[in-house]
């Protein structure tokens, strides 16, 4: 978090854009959102299957090709489990990403309708994405083997994140739609290898999440705009609890995805290799779930904006025990 904290704001407020500009990038995102809209049977499954002789996850998320042991079909095999966590927990993200557009679609019924149209087809789509990532884990269940377990529970990992306030959810939720376009673009998007279907959910994902992530900025800022200092720094406490749990949701599913790629990977593990290979699965993990949007250069640029020094140094200080395996490279 050293841009963080090299770059937060003294002063402690982010600046918000002048109403006209504001209003127009709602409207650009509206119009965004009519041209690209898509189905899923039509346009994403078009009656395919996951061709499982290809990768799922490319190598720089899955970081397979750091246990250089393992052979070319169990790195596959390690990224079809990654891929379907990944699946997994973005549907599990809007679940509660969905549950405060909501919310916060509200504020602006009677007030600027731009924003309102913005933000009611924010969740619309959102809505979507939930139902197609259900229909990812119900056919990647078809064709892979029984044991696989998600560990979290959707409407209980809600129910937490939604218990913190606005902004350190907003927070949250600029973070992982953030890193959602990063993935695609530097990683997903070039690679050849992958299946096909599997790429082209991604790639629809990543159509309309560009959208939501300039929405996410703009309430981002308007809700830190109606803060007080006290308030600022609650949000801040609240935003390294929300990073916390979600670290303590990727340990938890590193050590069950390691014992499903033990059950079912054709051989006995030593004691060693199930470990090593747990040890990776929760480093690529945090990669793809936190490591990636903390350093995402809009995202840390939106946040020390808002947060003073002594707040950075409190970030930083939380995320260096994960920060710091990454940071040794």
């Amino acid at each position: 978090m050293n841009t963080v904290q090299a770059n937060a704001n003294s002063e402690n407020a982010a600046s918000s854009p002048a109403p006209a500009a504001t209003s127009d990038r709602y409207a650009r995102c509206i119009a965004s959102s009519k041209r690209i809209r898509w189905d899923i049977d039509k346009d994403v499954i078009r009656n395919r299957r996951f061709d499982f002789s290809k990768k799922f996850l490319p190598d720089g998320l899955s970081r397979v090709n750091e246990l250089a042991a393992l052979s070319a079909s169990e790195k596959r095999l390690i990224s079809q489990i990654q891929g379907r966590t990944y699946a997994n927990m973005f549907g599990l993200a809007e679940r509660f990403i969905t549950t405060k557009v909501m919310e916060i679609t509200h504020s602006h019924a009677l007030g600027d309708q731009t924003a309102l149209e913005a933000l009611v087809r924010f969740t619309d789509e959102e809505l979507k994405h939930q139902e197609l990532f259900r229909r990812i884990e119900n056919m990647t269940a078809e064709s892979m083997p029984a044991g696989y377990a998600f560990m979290p529970t959707p409407n209980a990992v809600a129910e937490v994140v939604l218990s913190k306030s606005t902004w350190a959810v907003l927070g949250l939720t600029l973070l992982i739609e953030l890193f959602t376009q990063q993935h695609y673009r530097e990683s997903i998007e070039a690679d050849v290898n992958l299946s096909e279907l599997y790429k082209d959910v991604f790639f629809y994902h990543w159509r309309e999440e560009s959208q939501h992530a300039i929405l996410d900025e703009l309430e981002w800022v308007r809700e830190d705009a109606s803060l007080n200092a006290a308030e600022r720094d609650q949000g801040v406490s609240d935003l390294i609890d929300l990073v916390a749990a979600v670290d303590g949701i990727l340990q938890a599913q590193s050590t069950a995805d390691a014992k499903y790629f033990s059950q079912i990977c054709g051989r006995q593990l030593t004691q060693v290799e199930h470990n090593q290979i747990e040890s990776l699965l929760l480093k690529a993990y945090r990669w793809q779930y936190i490591v990636s949007g903390v350093q995402e250069p809009r995202f840390a640029k939106v946040f020390s904006g808002m947060i003073n020094a002594q707040q950075g140094e409190r970030v930083g200080a939380a995320l260096e025990p994960i920060m710091r395996v990454f940071m040794a490279h």
